[in-house]
């Protein structure tokens, strides 16, 4: 497998940045992860919009140059020679030491890019839905990373692994006001009454808004779309843990695996001091027609915009 380094193809176990880079030594980077089909990048514009916003809002660096970066997703999956894949570009502030040595203030970020073999998921996620857990933890719309993909994934990661020991398929993460933020590494929605709810993500907040630590999902976006071409109202707003139960159907997005139906919640009771699991259901407890309905168009349109 080849990967994009700084403008260079390595084989993968030859590919490598130096040890004073500013994301190992201090977590400071963001990334994207793109998909492709039939041999071309889904949303690669998007994605890296969305990258260089983060970079120049958090002052990792304003010199991002969108179409070359397109280009190089691109790239990778000609070079690969890959039909489907899972790509990954990480942008770090690049290698602390070349400062030491030029004095200046000026540094080239790291770019790297891998394209590996898109990862296979169950037909019977989708055909029968996920349960979901609570994250150990809190989002906090006041955190200035809320919101971007910094390399800090650490705690999602983790609620993930903790999420997969209960058999579910994610975590949910609640904000400090007990709101619904999102799942660890997805965007969340819920259906009620022919409307689509979705909490407000970074960049749509209203005055009367605090700051959203909802990351704004390419895959939402596109999502979204297609609910308002299919005639369902919108509503951008923040539900409670209470509200997603109450919901006629309820699912999360990522590029990864589109739209996955969520069925239940699994929640940690304290009774008498002794810690229960109690699984509450979503709705009737089973995959929406609206969910499937999206899901099937979400992928005619990957489909269409990559076959052409």
């Amino acid at each position: 497998m080849k990967v994009w380094v700084n403008g260079v193809f390595h084989d993968d176990k030859d590919a490598n940045i130096s040890v004073f880079d500013a994301g190992i030594q201090h977590g400071v980077g963001l990334f994207e992860t793109v998909h492709a089909r039939n041999g071309v990048v889904f949303r690669g514009k998007q994605h890296m919009d969305r990258l260089a916003e983060s970079a120049t809002l958090l002052r990792l660096t304003e010199q991002l140059q969108i179409d070359p970066l397109v280009e190089a997703l691109q790239l990778c999956v000609t070079e690969n020679n890959q039909d489907s894949a899972r790509l990954r570009l990480t942008l770090t502030g690049g290698n602390l030491n070349m400062l030491q040595k030029t004095g200046s203030g000026v540094k080239d970020p790291t770019i790297i890019i891998q394209s590996q073999p898109p990862t296979e998921y169950p037909a019977a996620l989708f055909e029968k839905g996920v349960v979901v857990s609570l994250a150990s933890g809190r989002g906090n719309p006041y955190d200035l990373m809320a919101g971007h993909k910094t390399l800090n994934y650490w705690s999602r990661l983790l609620n993930l692994q903790l999420s997969a020991a209960q058999k579910c398929g994610e975590a949910l993460w609640l904000s400090q006001s007990a709101h619904i933020v999102g799942g660890s590494v997805s965007n969340v929605f819920l259906v009620k009454n022919n409307t689509l709810i979705t909490p407000v993500a970074r960049g749509e907040e209203t005055a009367k808004d605090v700051p959203s630590a909802v990351l704004p999902g390419i895959t939402r976006d596109v999502v979204l779309s297609l609910a308002s071409d299919m005639g369902m109202a919108i509503d951008r707003c923040n539900s409670t843990l209470d509200e997603f139960l109450d919901a006629d159907e309820a699912f999360l997005t990522n590029s990864s695996w589109g739209v996955l139906p969520v069925v239940g919640v699994t929640a940690t009771v304290q009774d008498q001091g002794k810690a229960t699991s109690e699984l509450q259901q979503v709705g009737s407890g089973s995959v929406g027609a609206q969910t499937n309905t999206l899901r099937r168009k979400y992928w005619e349109l990957v489909e269409t915009e990559t076959s052409g």
